[in-house]
């Protein structure tokens, strides 16, 4: 762990999401050093799938060693935003440091992403990021060494960070943008930086999207704080900057990176919009991203009916009845490539539910594209759904809520497989 200087004491440190994951993070490790913390954030009561409120991360702040105020923030609210900037100063004297952590996620494509969501990511990624600057950025020219720095990535041009979810990228390049203008505006004045995981960190948003098993894939949120405390701790002539954390804290000397997994030793999930390794995750996404190439003629015919994809279908259908149909309403088409490609569907919306070989009975609500093998590992439990999707082995299209209640059949199949 990167140690504490106190070249943090007495400064204030605005940080939105500061309630639970990588803004709590941040927020702890300046408190080490007896820093001022405002916690932005909206979690003023319990939420019933989230940890943590403004009030409980006050008092681990305190605890740590630091002052904390917890104000209610919606960051899409200009109000909200400007009364907690001028209740922070009014507190502490002004504002040192800005963090911009607060983002939304949803990782669904264009026709498939409603347009409350993609407010909700353009509202709080961009546009909270512009306005939580905007209204800070007084009281920071008046600091010694002030800096704001967005939790957002590098802006990668690739493609394949757009093509499956467009509205995501979007928002979240819009945080970075704003680093890469701002940077340029206030040189000499404020150090503007970007800071982005080189792996998935365990969060609670990571949780909700990958389920509980996804931990052992990933890095504690302390090695964002590390290399966070790093960039705050510079003068702000360093500026400008799209900093991996990693990299970062191999600048700082550090050299056993197990200090921050979840399970070291453990293969690493790559973060998003990050491909200089070989075997990235963009490259895995353009592999299992692809139309499935289907087999033709007889071919076509010998791989239905035979198979490890044809004997979990036979699993499929004896486990089919009213109740799982009930519980779903869904329809659901496979598109598979590999060895075994072929369309096969599962029918959970009517009467008893049916499976086969083919295009569904009637239009699919989801329609997903993998690699045959990779389907019977989902199956099997080998490979969870939401890890599939994350690392580009299965694109889907269509209601993702529906998507995510096949998680469940597949967990009363895997007894029986």
């Amino acid at each position: 762990m990167l140690p504490n200087t106190g070249k943090l004491a007495g400064c204030t440190l605005f940080i939105t999401g500061a309630s639970r994951g990588i803004g709590k993070a941040i927020a702890l490790k300046a408190a080490k050093d007896g820093a001022n913390v405002v916690i932005a954030a909206k979690t003023a009561q319990p939420h019933p799938k989230l940890p943590g409120t403004i009030y409980t991360a006050a008092e681990e702040i305190e605890a740590a060693g630091g002052k904390a105020f917890p104000c209610i923030v919606d960051v899409r609210d200009e109000q909200q935003v400007s009364n907690a900037v001028e209740q922070a100063v009014k507190k502490f004297g002004g504002i040192d440091i800005l963090v911009n952590n607060a983002s939304a996620i949803n990782l669904t494509g264009t026709l498939e992403t409603p347009m409350k969501k993609v407010d909700l990511m353009l509202g709080i990624n961009l546009r909270g990021t512009y306005l939580t600057s905007k209204l800070c950025i007084p009281y920071l020219q008046k600091s010694k060494n002030p800096h704001i720095l967005n939790l957002s990535p590098p802006l990668n041009m690739n493609p394949v960070w757009f093509k499956n979810h467009t509205a995501y990228t979007i928002a979240k390049y819009g945080m970075s943008m704003s680093v890469l203008g701002m940077a340029e505006e206030f040189r000499g004045e404020i150090g503007v930086n970007a800071l982005w995981p080189k792996t998935a960190i365990q969060t609670a948003a990571m949780e909700m999207l990958g389920g509980s098993g996804i931990g052992s894939q990933c890095r504690k949120p302390e090695i964002v704080a590390d290399a966070a405390y790093s960039i705050l701790t510079r003068p702000k002539t360093f500026t400008g900057n799209f900093v991996i954390d990693e990299d970062m804290l191999k600048k700082e000397g550090i050299k056993n990176f197990d200090i921050y997994a979840v399970s070291p030793g453990h293969p690493l999930l790559p973060d998003f919009f990050l491909d200089d390794e070989p075997e990235s995750l963009a490259q895995k996404m353009e592999e299992h991203g692809a139309a499935p190439i289907f087999k033709s003629g007889k071919a076509q015919k010998e791989a239905v009916v035979s198979g490890p994809v044809a004997e979990t279908f036979k699993i499929i259908k004896a486990v089919l009845n009213p109740e799982v149909v009930k519980a779903t309403q869904g329809v659901y088409k496979f598109d598979l490539s590999g060895e075994h490609s072929g369309t096969w569907y599962i029918d959970l919306k009517n009467d008893s539910g049916s499976a086969g070989s083919g295009e569904p009975p009637v239009k699919a609500d989801v329609v997903m594209t993998l690699d045959s093998a990779d389907f019977v590992k989902m199956f099997t439990g080998k490979l969870k759904p939401t890890m599939a999707f994350m690392s580009g082995k299965l694109k889907i299209k269509g209601d993702m809520s529906l998507a995510m209640k096949m998680e469940k059949m597949m967990a009363q199949l895997k007894p029986k497989l």
